[in-house]
């Protein structure tokens, strides 16, 4: 049976869209139901302090398969046209990722869901077994998808489809001795979530408070057209959407943990569920994510992500850890695990915390800090203080999180706080001038939060390359 050696183990990774690290039972909200996820929490480690690299999809997506940074892999902002066959782009084109290792070192690597890196047609980055969304999400029920290079328009709620391709992945190397990888990406629970989720699920919220969704001013940055009257209207139909979005795909999580027991592989198989991107369902009085305002936001409801790793008998099993870590740290912390080398991890920014997956502390970590990029806003934030810089004319952002985690009160200009401004922005530029590929440099790109149209860089040059409807 595939998974017998436990020097390879199989590997799994469940991605959901919009997914704010809030929208857990887990996490400590006792109105959203995730029973599975709290199941793979108990036989795993749950991270409080897990972060994106970008707050968009198709950034954060390039970041976690390739350990690179939107200034390195080229990737701005949600891609908005190359997905499909008549506009097809190759965004990651020449650049390694850790699917591709684990091909080469033997993996039978499958996909299925949400790619959204490019052209989604032929099979990508080592994978065998593809079958992904035409672009990036939509309608949950007759969702374009792509099977072996042909478009199909699925009728069933694209959850459960999504799921049913993963099951028979695991089915079909049941008999096989070399071990897998499976990517499950769901576009759940990215919107639209009215009518578009299974009625009984819905329901079920009806008399749901939605007290851990604040009702508060709307932010000043936030978008006309980012924010559908139908949202402010309507607050309670989207919220039980939402909600109902994320308890069906916690379903199918239940379903794909149940198939590894059933196979008898679930004490040789890594489940790293995780999600692209925060997401704010009023939180900050914004209805979004990064892009949820202009200018972008970085505040902890956009960056920070659900993330829960499991491998029983060989991770620690409920346990919970407040370490501050980043996407562009799993690729060399699932290397470091699977001890494959990437021959180009001296050039990336990411470094292992295989440690906390042994219960240990991270050595020469007490100070860590993570960085975030949106086109031309960046972000540094410690346990302490987050510092927000956006090229080139700001408007700059301070906090200070000890005394202000809900990140109300700008002390940007507030000079007794001068001495951590002055030393946090000059430790991010010094980490991004490390990092930053000069040619795919994002404070040189217009990225407005609407969609990449093309490549970034010299090779997009010809034409926009970021749209700018911004309303």
């Amino acid at each position: 049976m595939s998974g017998v050696n436990v020097e390879r183990p199989n590997v799994i990774v469940v991605l959901t869209d919009d997914q704010g690290i809030w929208a857990m039972g887990c996490s400590g909200n006792d109105e959203i139901r995730t029973p599975n996820l709290d199941r793979l929490a108990r036989t795993g480690l749950r991270f409080e302090n897990f972060f994106c690299t970008s707050p968009v999809c198709s950034p954060a997506r390039a970041s976690l398969l390739t350990g690179r940074i939107p200034s390195q892999h080229g990737v701005h902002d949600w891609l908005r046209e190359g997905n499909s066959k008549e506009d097809a782009i190759d965004y990651l084109a020449g650049q390694l990722s850790y699917t591709d290792l684990l091909a080469g070192h033997g993996y039978v690597c499958g996909f299925s869901g949400k790619w959204h890196l490019g052209d989604s047609a032929p099979p990508r980055k080592g994978f065998s077994h593809w079958y992904v969304h035409e672009c990036g999400g939509g309608p949950y029920y007759n969702a374009p998808m792509y099977r072996d290079g042909k478009l199909v328009h699925e009728p069933d709620y694209i959850t459960d489809v999504i799921t049913d391709e993963a099951l028979g992945f695991m089915d079909a190397l049941a008999a096989d001795d070399a071990p897998f990888y499976l990517g499950v990406h769901y576009t759940a629970p990215h919107s639209p979530w009215i009518d578009n989720h299974p009625k009984d699920i819905v329901d079920s919220y009806n008399d749901c408070p939605f007290e851990s969704c604040p009702v508060e001013p709307e932010h000043p940055w936030v978008l006309r057209n980012t924010v559908p009257e139908r949202v402010r209207e309507l607050r309670r139909e989207h919220l039980k959407g939402y909600f109902a979005a994320v308890t069906a795909m916690d379903t199918n999580v239940g379903r794909l943990l149940d198939r590894t027991e059933a196979l008898g592989i679930r004490e040789n198989t890594l489940v790293f569920f995780t999600s692209d991107n925060g997401f704010n369902c009023g939180h900050h009085g914004i209805w979004g994510k990064g892009n949820g305002t202009f200018p972008l936001n970085m505040y902890d409801t956009s960056v920070k992500i659900p993330a829960i790793i499991s491998h029983p008998g060989s991770i620690p099993e409920g346990a919970v850890t407040d370490a501050l870590v980043s996407q562009y740290d799993f690729m060399p912390t699932l290397m470091d695990y699977l001890g494959i080398e990437n021959p180009e991890a001296a050039g990336l920014p990411g470094r292992s915390f295989r440690p906390l997956l042994a219960g240990e502390a991270m050595d020469g970590r007490e100070n860590v800090v993570v960085y975030d990029e949106y086109g031309p806003v960046r972000m540094i934030r410690s346990r302490e203080w987050k510092y927000v810089h956006r090229y080139p004319y700001g408007p700059h952002e301070l906090y200070d999180l000890v005394n202000d985690p809900g990140e109300r009160v700008n002390r940007i200009g507030d000079e007794t706080a001068r001495d951590v401004r002055e030393s946090m922005k000059a430790q991010l530029d010094d980490w991004f001038s490390q990092y930053v590929n000069p040619d795919l440099d994002g404070t040189h790109e217009a990225v407005y939060g609407k969609g990449q149209l093309r490549l970034a860089g010299p090779a997009g040059r010809g034409g926009k390359a970021f749209a700018d409807d911004v309303g």
